[in-house]
């Protein structure tokens, strides 16, 4: 059973920083892409971060290149978002999500539950 977990995410005033843990179990991340989107009210779910499957490929969102870092620990089966120069318009709820490296909601087949990142002005 796979389960991708979400945490850290939380209340944080603009200009501050946030990081985002999915410890994956079920899967090794090293065998997968893993990505982080976020889905904000009334919108479609984005993409934000991915990290293919030997971590030496990484891609970002256009809103967030510069400012968001996604990384991995192997041993830990963990993936990591550093959120720093947060803005009120990265509140959304971020999901984490393995399967393929891309861009795409459908290049993922797995999904976690979610962790919700609220930024005030």
């Amino acid at each position: 059973q796979v389960q991708l977990v979400e945490s850290g995410g939380g209340l944080v005033q603009a200009g501050g920083s946030l990081i985002l843990s999915c410890a994956a179990s079920g899967i090794s991340i090293s065998n997968y892409g893993m990505g982080w989107f976020r889905q904000a009210p009334g919108k479609e779910r984005e993409f934000v971060a991915a990290i293919n499957w030997s971590g030496r490929t990484t891609d970002y969102g256009d809103s967030v290149k510069g400012r968001f870092t996604i990384s991995r620990d192997t041993a830990k089966n963990t993936v990591y978002l550093q959120m720093n120069s947060l803005k009120p318009e990265d509140s959304a709820i971020y999901y984490c999500a393995a399967g393929n490296f891309g861009r795409i909601v459908s290049a993922y087949g797995y999904w976690g539950q979610g962790t919700q990142v609220t930024v005030s002005s």
